[in-house]
């Protein structure tokens, strides 16, 4: 069970870097649209409340960083926890920078249902310079993209550098031999039970 446990933190620590890349796509599409009025702009729509989820991003990512160094210990002794991804690295890059601008929609639209002063629908969407999310979502996805493959690729190399020592190949059993007396007089074939004649008929 402990085990399966950490399997799954492993396969599941690079998802802890999902939310800081879709804060980071958040910001960035404020800051590429109202450029150093863009606090003002985030105060003014109700963003106020992204300040309090800094710490938890930041745990997140601290999370994924010591799962990597875990797996780094591994690879220097010959090990890879981390399997290769089946994806192509523009693959990866297109799902991730699909999964940001989803996020950032999702986002914006509960936004402007729930938070004064946040435009509703899709004008609270793209609107206001909105549609600076999708440029922002491929640059950030591009760089999720990258530390995912990079963490593997460095995760091989040095497990590659670093083989696991050979096991060393089973000793076969150490059979005691009886060396005979020579001055001791041979036994007869029957007496040692080595007779071809079986008992006389009685």
């Amino acid at each position: 069970m402990r085990l399966e446990r950490g399997v799954l933190i492993r396969r599941l620590a690079p998802a802890a870097l999902m939310p800081a890349g879709a804060f980071a796509v958040h910001q960035l599409r404020y800051w590429l649209a109202f450029g150093n009025r863009a606090g003002l702009a985030l105060a003014t729509q109700g963003h106020r409340y992204l300040n309090s989820l800094v710490p938890w991003i930041v745990l997140l990512i601290a999370l994924a960083c010591g799962v990597f160094l875990v797996a780094l210990g591994r690879a220097l002794g010959g090990r890879v926890s981390l399997p290769r991804y089946t994806l192509s690295f523009c693959g990866l890059w297109l799902i991730c920078a699909a999964c940001l601008v989803a996020v950032y929609v999702t986002q914006e639209l509960l936004e402007g249902f729930f938070v004064t002063g946040h435009p509703a629908g899709l004008t609270g969407v793209f609107g206001y310079g909105g549609w600076w999310s999708i440029p922002a979502a491929v640059a950030v996805g591009l760089v999720l993209a990258a530390a995912f493959h990079g963490a593997r690729r460095v995760l091989q190399a040095v497990a590659e550098r670093h083989p696991q020592p050979a096991a060393a190949a089973p000793r076969a059993p150490i059979v005691a031999r009886v060396q005979l007396n020579p001055f001791l007089p041979k036994l007869a074939p029957l007496a040692d039970g080595w007779s071809d004649r079986g008992p006389p008929l009685g």
